[in-house]
């Protein structure tokens, strides 16, 4: 007859914890940005991953997927499985502007379910120092005394410098015409030595050389001054409220990404992009914190089909 020991006993246990299954661990969230390392975006990307993953509990991974003006990365996630594994750090590039320019592009507003508004930034109406124009007034006189197109540099056909172009010339009646640069540094150098007559980057890139008396920020393209730069009027109080425009920054999961993802992603990116840690980086690369629920990405969305789609509609733009 079979008498239990002590040695029996711990053999059993061992046996049965051995017959457990072990707990899998968390599945890792791939967070994909649409444009190169080492850049804003992406070190906005690793901030947010790195709250995220501490409030969801889950690894939230960063992987870049730069190319084709941010449709490459955009069109993984729209192709991904909907069950949360995969979210897209868009913006109004990659979705917005690509969306309304390129019929035959392999994704739509409704390949996507929105998670969270981030944040967005002002663009600038600059000029060379050396043109002697110092205000949206003295622009008008100055492109009607030379009686030509003035130039100005862009990210490319259809991106937001390029288009806001567009708007400038109709509201200011004035010929612009675009020329299109790989890289902010190239056209930020034609810019400063007079080669371009105007320039819509960023606040931030340009900070510098106003402070250096190279070039002249005439406006931001905002509702109200930057504190950063208290000299520099908005173009809704120089009476230019159409002139307001800003590019944006959000997070879309594959459409049919269940509900209760959706909201658990949004509550800790909006917890996230509303710390402390997260608006210094922000302000320090003149950026805005606006952090919102999926209703508001779809609103921002939805303003972009009435603004940056009635520009495109009207002046008849298609990309392929």
């Amino acid at each position: 007859m079979f008498k239990p020991t002590r040695r029996s006993f711990l053999a059993a246990g061992t046996l049965m914890m051995l017959a457990r299954p072990l707990r899998a661990a968390p599945k890792p969230v791939t967070l994909i940005v649409p444009y190169a390392s080492g850049g804003p975006n992406d070190n906005f990307a690793r901030l947010l991953a790195e709250g995220m993953s501490a409030q969801v509990g889950r690894p939230f991974i960063v992987e870049n997927k730069p190319g084709a003006n941010g449709i490459i990365g955009a069109t993984q996630v729209a192709r991904a499985p909907a069950d949360g594994a995969m979210l897209l750090m868009g913006g109004s590039g990659p979705v917005s502007l690509n969306i309304l320019l390129r019929p035959n592009l392999q994704y739509g507003f409704d390949s996507f379910a929105s998670v969270a508004m981030m944040f967005d930034g002002p663009l600038t109406i600059t000029v060379p120092s050396s043109m002697g124009v110092n205000s949206i007034a003295d622009l008008v006189a100055y492109a009607k005394k030379e009686n030509r197109a003035l130039t100005y540099g862009t990210l490319g056909p259809g991106s937001v410098t390029d288009l806001y172009g567009l708007i400038l010339s109709k509201t200011l009646g004035i010929p612009l015409t675009p020329v299109p640069y790989k890289s902010t540094p190239t056209s930020l150098i034609d810019l400063i030595t007079g080669r371009n007559d105007l320039s819509y980057m960023t606040p931030i890139a340009l900070a510098d050389h106003q402070k250096a008396g190279e070039i002249k920020i005439l406006a931001l393209t905002t509702d109200r001054r930057d504190p950063a730069l208290p000299d520099v009027p908005c173009v809704t109080e120089l009476g230019y409220p159409q002139l307001k425009a800003s590019y944006w920054t959000a997070l879309h999961a594959p459409k049919g990404t269940p509900a209760d993802l959706v909201r658990q992603y949004a509550e800790a990116a909006i917890k996230t992009v509303e710390s402390e840690r997260f608006r210094q980086v922000l302000a320090a690369n003149g950026q805005t914190e606006k952090a919102g629920g999926p209703q508001a990405l779809d609103a921002q969305l939805e303003a972009d089909r009435q603004y940056w789609g009635k520009v495109i509609k009207e002046n008849r733009i298609v990309l392929d």
